[in-house]
């Protein structure tokens, strides 16, 4: 889930920016190379000019330390209301959401899971999560991807608050 290698470059940068850096993705595009995907946020949100300040910052990161092999590219972007969930203490901190979580491998009979985050033990490193009345723990080494799964009513909320 997390690229530290990655992470520890860059979190500098975003952070000296006034972001938060949440985490990063690397997702294959084919022959296209590599999408470069960086999560950010602040406290005031996010808009296009914060995301095109830390994207000038960050490529001359990378273009100086060349830590990704191949042809990218770079996007970085807000992490929306189905915010991508990359550490444990970004499943504690959404504790009574609704999240979709894929696994590298099955467990309990499958790797996909939506439901409710209930709990999250930070010792054992693992989430546990309510789908259809049962609950899952799902060891946290095991979680490929995990994003909120907002609710039509989480949606409405949000938009009531940017008419305000």
């Amino acid at each position: 889930m997390l690229d530290k290698h990655l992470e520890t470059l860059l979190t500098p940068v975003v952070s000296a920016l006034g972001y938060e850096l949440l985490g990063i993705e690397r997702i294959s595009q084919g022959k296209r190379g590599l999408l470069l995907r960086v999560y950010i946020d602040h406290e005031n949100g996010i808009n296009i000019d914060d995301c095109e300040q830390v994207s000038h910052q960050i490529s001359g990161v990378l273009d100086v330390e060349d830590p990704v092999s191949g042809q990218y590219t770079l996007e970085v972007s807000s992490p929306g209301l189905d915010r991508p969930l990359f550490t444990l203490a970004h499943f504690a901190q959404f504790c009574g959401s609704r999240v979709h979580v894929r696994l590298n491998r099955a467990i309990h009979g499958r790797r996909k899971f939506t439901g409710l985050i209930k709990a999250v033990d930070q010792a054992a490193a693992q989430v546990e999560i309510d789908v259809d009345n049962e609950r899952y723990t799902l060891p946290y080494d095991t979680i490929d991807r995990a994003h909120l799964d907002p609710t039509n009513e989480d949606i409405q909320a949000f938009l009531k608050t940017k008419r305000n």
